[in-house]
């Protein structure tokens, strides 16, 4: 029997538009710990913030939810293929920073089932 072949990523192509690929990283237990520590804070502040109903709080609740967000791309995303924005081959800073909410919430969807998270997981 030879050697088992693990890659540290996922390639997976985009439902919404045709012709867009998204390389996810895999999770391993280092990554996780990473992943955890860069949110960890974040989800505190919003458990806070969610137990009032001060309509402001829960503004910030959602604003931090968005922050959050953005960490899991970053942290996941490694290329993105297929797509120009404004001219330039898109990354995953470029996608996050100006590209198109419905491929953001692909690609974040497709880190988010690597890393293990479900959507139950995600709400709490």
């Amino acid at each position: 029997m030879g050697p088992v072949n693990y890659e540290s990523f996922k390639t997976v192509e985009s439902t919404n538009s045709p012709g867009v690929r998204f390389t996810v990283s895999r999770i391993s237990f280092s990554r996780r710990v990473e992943l955890m520590q860069s949110v960890r804070e974040l989800a505190r502040r919003i458990e806070f913030l969610q137990a009032t109903d001060s309509a402001a709080e829960q503004m910030e609740a959602a604003l931090l939810k968005a922050e959050i967000d953005r960490v899991y791309l970053r942290w996941g995303l490694r290329r993105i293929e297929g797509l120009v924005l404004d001219g330039v081959e898109a990354t995953p800073a470029l996608l996050i920073e100006a590209g198109p909410e419905p491929l953001f919430r692909e690609a974040l969807a497709a880190v988010r089932a690597e890393a293990g998270i479900s959507e139950a997981e995600r709400k709490n």
